[in-house]
């Protein structure tokens, strides 16, 4: 399940993991997207405190790209 927002400076999407079978779900990750990058936020499970990553919009664009291409080493 997921939520879509947006908002005057960023599109904010969060992905709530509803878990499978005996799987318990996992946190909440939220992806902001602004103009100059996307960061990725979820809670530490071990102390709750929310650990971000941001990308560039290249290694977003990489990230896309590496989703449909076989094993291997690319260069954009």
């Amino acid at each position: 399940m997921f939520s879509i927002e947006h908002g005057f400076d960023a599109t904010v999407i969060t992905l709530v993991d509803e878990g499978e079978g005996d799987t318990p779900p996992a946190e909440d990750v939220i992806v902001s997207a602004f103009e100059e990058c996307i960061t990725l936020t979820q809670p530490d499970p071990r102390n709750g405190e929310p650990v971000q990553i941001t990308l560039t919009m290249g290694q977003v664009r990489d990230l896309v790209a590496a989703l449909n291409l076989p094993e291997g080493v690319y260069r954009r």
